[in-house]
């Protein structure tokens, strides 16, 4: 992994060398202030008052040439439209077709100002988050809440990138006339008159993808795949999409996501049916509650070994995780034979410890080319929602009851020996179609997580072309060239323990960890204790909360259609992170049984808030976290996804053991005792990104 400083020099359009962030210089005053403040020669004070005044110095220089290339833009689409208008009055094939050239070198030009803009944005995170790093200050939370709200912010042109807007409908619509004048003599059709027509030009979809990085704008594909935590490293290499291009194999990728979609449903198959289960074992109700969380509690220790195989092997774990959930269904099956709640806890248990979720997301990650790379995390996210779905809805179906041989069948055995059918011929699959990909040299290693998605690559032919660097150059590069080696060297060492993990986490990074935490929490709550819930106040059957359990995980992808085509075009993403946290607390608190009779509207109802809230909020607080956490937990066994799935699945086994020990106290205040813990976690979260609320910017 090339250090950010390096990529810039070699990625930077050389007539513009002068104009863009100075990340060098910005390291070096970093580093000096440290030094001095350790020998007494500088200040809190005067530190924050000579970066904040540096910054604001490289930013007025990015606006005011940015301003100054639009203004050349502009003027160049003037002088084409001019020469536009006199062609409608004589077509020529021949003008048209360099008016054509010309309003798509403008094109080139352009993204070659919105990469410009996108490396500068990038370094500007990135020197915010050192400085915050290396000091301990909230100088990010400061500067943006002093810089982004002000009236004159230079700071929104940035980020922001307002005016280049309009440059891009003038090139939409020339294009589109010149094609219509083209192809369809005498029919005029406009982007204004009619919207849904488009003109497929490659020049206005590569400056499409540019803007929408730029504006922070989405689509429903690229909003489901942050929900995976699989982003892409900033400012990737040619030679680095060459590796991973010559890794692929698609049935290699179908398997990974079936092992994802198997897990899922193997999850959620025994919620409706697990509290009778139990009640047949002997036990209370409620501990159903521990036979849930007890794949969770495997899952901590799993996630850890599977991350680290997957640095060897892909091939060998998930073979390896089929046979343990094979075995781990069958003792859950066979549990009951057995009349033994041992036996079916850890049955459980070793469900938990064939999870490999951490070796399908690290195989996305590595694997896959980057121009697939969000489609396969999608993919990654919607085999989990339908499994979620899927798995209480299979259980709606195995109402049955029979014998065979010795073998009891029934609505509590028959999830346990359908999984155990379905990882059996899952491993024969595997063990047949998976190919291994090649292990590269861990120098060439392609980190598998990033803090910002890649930086824009214009896809002309002949775009860019860097000039050598001249003589009088050379020298200086050298001496950048040892420090960026030196400090490359210390940003590519994966971390090797946890401990090491939690002294790179900032405070924004931990906030988005507790929110993470808080609406794993709430989903467990109410997905775990619905069948104890339903049947006490309700008498439901197991039909009913599957249909019930199987409705709620159906939510998931028409709500990512809605937000990601609309919510997240027209918001930023920590409002939407905000609003969600808050509409997960208003849901919590309809949940509570205070009016009586507790009512059907009112327990449903409730219920989809929160869940359907709190599926919203996880793909924006996973996006937010991969902006403001350390590059260096990108790769390695101790990376931020294994952090993250550590901190849902640590919330997960809480909340099961909440519902165990309320429910065998009083199953009658199960619903209230269980539901407090959630809001006043909720509240928390929320008074957090409150108080993070400007890092996040």
């Amino acid at each position: 992994m090339v250090g950010f400083g390096k990529k810039l020099r070699e990625l930077q359009v050389q007539e513009w060398k002068g104009y863009y962030i100075n990340y060098k210089l910005m390291k070096k005053k970093v580093k000096r202030y440290i030094e001095q403040m350790e020998v007494g020669a500088q200040n809190r004070h005067n530190v924050l008052r000579d970066f904040s005044l540096l910054l604001d110095n490289q930013i007025e220089k990015i606006v005011l040439f940015l301003l100054e290339q639009q203004g050349v833009l502009a003027h160049r689409l003037s002088d084409i439209g001019q020469e536009h208008h006199a062609l409608f009055q004589q077509p020529n094939s021949l003008n048209i077709s360099e008016l054509q050239e010309a309003y798509r070198e403008v094109g080139r030009d352009l993204l070659r100002l919105l990469n410009f803009v996108e490396m500068n944005a990038i370094g500007l995170r990135k020197i915010l988050k050192k400085f915050d790093k290396r000091f301990g200050y909230k100088f990010t939370d400061y500067y943006v809440k002093t810089r982004a709200n002000h009236p004159y912010s230079q700071l929104r042109q940035v980020f922001r990138h307002v005016g280049i807007g309009a440059v891009v409908g003038v090139l939409s619509h020339g294009l589109a006339d010149l094609q219509d004048l083209q192809h369809c003599q005498g029919s005029y059709i406009s982007i204004y008159d009619q919207p849904s027509y488009t003109h497929q030009d490659p020049i206005l979809d590569s400056i499409k993808v540019a803007v929408d990085r730029l504006s922070n704008s989405t689509n429903f594909l690229q909003f489901l795949g942050r929900h995976a935590f699989i982003m892409q490293e900033e400012l990737p290499s040619p030679s680095e999409d060459h590796i991973v291009d010559e890794r692929y194999h698609f049935m290699s990728l179908l398997l990974n996501l079936a092992n994802t979609f198997l897990y899922m449903v193997n999850t959620y198959i025994i919620v409706p049916t697990a509290d009778n289960y139990t009640l047949s074992l002997g036990a209370a109700a409620s501990v159903c509650g521990v036979v849930i969380g007890a794949m969770a509690v495997a899952q901590i220790f799993s996630s850890v070994y599977f991350s680290a195989w997957s640095n060897r092997s892909y091939l060998r774990p998930l073979v390896f995780s089929s046979m343990v959930l094979l075995v781990g269904n069958t003792m859950y099956a066979l549990a009951f034979d057995m009349n033994s709640i041992v036996v079916l806890l850890m049955g459980r248990l070793f469900c938990g410890l064939g999870s490999a979720r951490a070796v399908n997301r690290r195989y996305i990650s590595d694997c896959v080319p980057l121009k697939l790379r969000m489609q396969a995390s999608a993919g990654f996210v919607s085999a989990s929602a339908l499994g979620m779905a899927c798995g209480p809805a299979l259980a709606c179906l195995l109402q049955k009851n029979f014998r065979i041989y010795k073998f009891t069948i029934n609505q509590d055995t028959l999830p346990g020996w359908l999984m155990a059918l379905a990882w059996l011929v899952y491993l024969l699959w595997l063990w047949i179609c998976f190919k291994e990909p090649a292990r590269e040299n861990q120098a060439n290693h392609v980190s598998y997580q990033a803090d910002t998605g890649p930086a824009i690559h214009v896809a002309v032919e002949n775009e860019h072309t860097l000039p050598l660097l001249m003589n009088s150059e050379a020298k200086e590069q050298d001496d950048e060239g040892e420090e960026e080696n030196d400090n490359a060297e210390e940003t590519k060492k994966p971390v090797t323990s946890i401990v090491m993990a939690y002294k790179l986490l900032t405070p924004s990074v931990k906030v988005q960890l507790f929110v993470y935490f808080m609406l794993k929490y709430a989903m467990e709550i109410v997905l775990a204790e619905s069948s104890l819930i339903t049947e006490y106040y309700f008498i439901w059957s197991t039909s009913n909360v599957s249909i019930f359990l199987a409705c709620l995980g159906l939510t998931v992808l028409p709500v990512n259609i809605v937000v990601g085509n609309y919510i997240s075009n027209m918001f930023e993403e920590r409002q939407v992170l905000l609003t969600s946290e808050i509409m997960v607390c208003v849901g919590l608190l309809l949940s509570f049984h205070i009016i009586i009779p507790y009512s059907v509207t009112q327990y449903v109802g409730s219920a989809l808030i929160t869940f359907v809230s709190a599926e919203v909020l996880e793909g924006v607080n996973l996006s937010l976290l991969s902006k403001v956490m350390s590059s260096r937990l990108s790769r390695g066994t101790f990376n931020g996804g294994l952090l993250s799935t550590e901190a849902g699945t640590l919330a997960r086994v809480i909340a099961d053991g909440t519902i165990t020990i309320s429910g065998y106290f009083s199953e009658s205040q199960l619903l209230n005792t269980t539901l407090l813990p959630a809001l006043l976690i909720c509240i928390s979260s929320i008074v957090a990104t409150c108080y993070s609320y400007n890092s996040l910017y």
